[in-house]
């Protein structure tokens, strides 16, 4: 018994446990992503036209992008209040957001029901913060695979909710809203207690590996059992029975990652550090923690290019007797700063850590911001305007292309993090090249979606998707190669901006606009060669007084060429980037190249 509880307790503490966990929470946690879906519902309720549904759009992007006061309270307030503050924000926004359009409360004057949306998405903001720096802290060595991996999960998430909604066989669309606004709440309410640090930097096991191996290969069969779905569903008329006999097998995947923390805690045999490799891990995080506010004050030294020139004589001593040399050589250089005897430059240099003021003076950060301005805002025009689109191309239902744009853009974070941190590891080059091709291939799917030719909506919403995904693994990742991790959070939190900026510009100054116009001159059309049928123009929603309806390729086919031409200016830029930073990228990756 008392073996069991031992194993029980292990289990509970387990950081795996956590990082499944917050895999889970992150699987309903995309809820901006499923906008393109809810949206024709919010714009036939409440009869607004292409402006007003762009103008919720952008208030959808600020509350899914601009996460500074959750970013701030992370470091001052436990995980479960995080988790508790975003699904009460989430619940409140879509669950007055479902009232309006169910009809059951007053609908509220345009700039109200963005500050719904805006408060509903930015609950999202609370979910992932706390995700990602929980398992940031509980896997510090291994953060490239677990950042990409739960970034990947929230791509899904949209998916995942419209294959719920497939299983209710409802024809109430605005059940859509009652999920968004119930389901990431009820996780985030169940989780709240397991996802917390939990010590991961004394977890660290040979099978680490293997685990996330087992995990990337979860996510690849996840991702290519949805896209079988939704093809499926998308062609053939299935019967209820197998469409929530598909939904269960989905279920299946999401929940088996649980087999790594269970095997580990029950059916393998525990491996814990020998008591000085305890103790020297417990005077460490000691050492860190008691000089953390005195490093904010002090000059900063770097000394990896120390450690890259130790001896070999260095490499065969015991790990207890390196690090004793290592502070013994940190206290030294300290020392010698003190008196003078070693130069500390005022100013960061690319590769080192800056602030946010630091990198805002700094051209290559500008060009980042630009080119992922130009690049993700463009495709995330695309995922709020979906709708839209696909009825403007003759579908009668978004929700098939949501799901599949989620899914190419979870592609998109898994593959782009992962060939680019191929090109760094083995070439040492910038890692902007990659994303310099992820954005010729969206400018490749704007232009598809211009010409709207048989099949193009297939083809353009997986290049825009997986081009789109590949900017969130890799931008984040080139920041802070270039302008360090200790201040990482606020330069990422700024870069997030561009996002709603982009939407801004594309969605709500192009796109909408083009697409009322076009809708306006139908509706001319209509009423001049029907005259005598008001009845009629009511009925295909044409009359000035209802939703305007746009048909035909036309609604988006200059926005869609402005897109591409935007997406290869984007291109433009990552390679200037990439010309700029060959030097710095060459200097920082040259050891594991050798």
């Amino acid at each position: 018994m008392g073996n069991l509880a031992e194993r029980l307790r292990a289990f509970s503490t387990n950081r795996w446990l956590v990082f499944v966990a917050a895999m889970w929470l992150q699987s309903m946690a995309g809820i901006g992503y499923l906008f393109g879906a809810i949206s024709p519902v919010v714009k036939a309720a409440l009869g607004y036209n292409q402006r007003q549904v762009a103008a919720l759009g952008i208030a959808k992007d600020l509350g899914d992008c601009v996460g500074f006061l959750a970013g701030t309270l992370s470091a001052m307030l436990p995980a479960w209040a995080m988790l508790l503050i975003g699904a009460v924000q989430n619940f409140l926004g879509y669950g007055w957001l479902w009232l309006i359009v169910t009809k059951q409360a007053p609908a509220l004057p345009l700039s109200m029901m963005c500050v719904l949306i805006f408060v509903g998405t930015n609950g999202e903001t609370y979910f992932n913060t706390t995700s990602l720096v929980t398992c940031i802290q509980n896997f510090p060595k291994s953060r490239g695979p677990t950042v990409g991996i739960l970034k990947g999960f929230a791509g899904l998430s949209s998916a995942i909710l419209t294959q719920l909604y497939a299983v209710l066989h409802t024809p109430d669309h605005a059940t859509l809203v009652f999920m968004v606004a119930v389901g990431p709440s009820l996780v985030a309410l169940g989780l709240m207690f397991v996802i917390r640090p939990v010590g991961g930097h004394r977890q660290v096991r040979p099978s680490d590996k293997n685990s996330f191996m087992f995990i990337y290969s979860i996510c690849l069969l996840l991702a290519s059992y949805l896209v079988g779905v939704m093809l499926v569903q998308d062609f053939l008329n299935l019967s209820d029975n197998v469409v929530t006999s598909l939904t269960v097998i989905l279920f299946i995947l999401l929940i088996s990652p649980i087999a790594i923390p269970v095997t580990l805690s029950f059916f393998s045999k525990t491996e814990y550090p020998s008591p000085t490799e305890e103790a020297l891990l417990s005077e460490a995080l000691k050492g860190e923690a008691s000089t953390s506010q005195e490093k904010e004050d002090q000059p900063e030294l770097i000394l990896s290019e120390v450690e890259e020139e130790k001896s070999k004589e260095i490499d065969s001593l015991p790990p207890s007797e390196r690090r004793r040399r290592i502070a013994d050589l940190q206290a030294k250089l300290v020392q010698a700063a003190a008196r003078g005897g070693v130069r500390i430059r005022s100013r960061p240099h690319r590769g080192e850590n800056f602030t946010l003021m630091q990198a805002l003076v700094k051209a290559d950060f500008w060009l980042i911001w630009l080119s992922l301005l130009l690049g993700s805002g463009s495709g995330l025009t695309v995922i709020d305007n979906l709708g839209q689109m696909s009825q403007a191309a003759g579908f009668q239902d978004a929700h098939n292309f949501v799901s599949l744009t989620s899914i190419w853009n979870f592609l998109g974070r898994v593959g782009g993090g992962y060939f680019s941190e191929i090109i760094v590891r083995e070439r040492a080059y910038p890692r902007h090249i990659a994303l310099a091709l992820a954005q010729i291939l969206m400018a490749a799917g704007h232009f598809l979606f211009a010409m709207a030719w048989p099949g193009t909506m297939y083809m353009g919403t997986f290049l825009v998707g997986l081009g789109y995904g590949a900017h969130w693994a890799i931008v984040p990742a080139a920041v802070s190669e270039l302008f360090g991790v200790k201040h990482f959070g606020a330069m990422y939190n700024f870069l997030t901006v561009a996002n709603p900026t982009g939407s801004l510009i594309f969605s709500g100054l192009i796109a909408s606009n083009f697409y009322d116009y076009e809708a306006e001159k139908q509706a001319h059309r209509h009423q001049s060669s029907v005259l005598p049928s008001p009845r009629l123009l009511h009925g295909l929603g044409l009359l000035s007084d209802g939703p305007l309806k746009c048909e035909g390729a036309v609604c988006f086919v200059v926005s869609s060429l402005i897109m591409s031409v935007f997406c290869v200016m984007g291109a433009g830029l990552s390679l200037l980037i990439v010309h700029r930073t060959k030097r710095v990228y060459s200097r920082l990756y040259r050891s594991s190249v050798r």
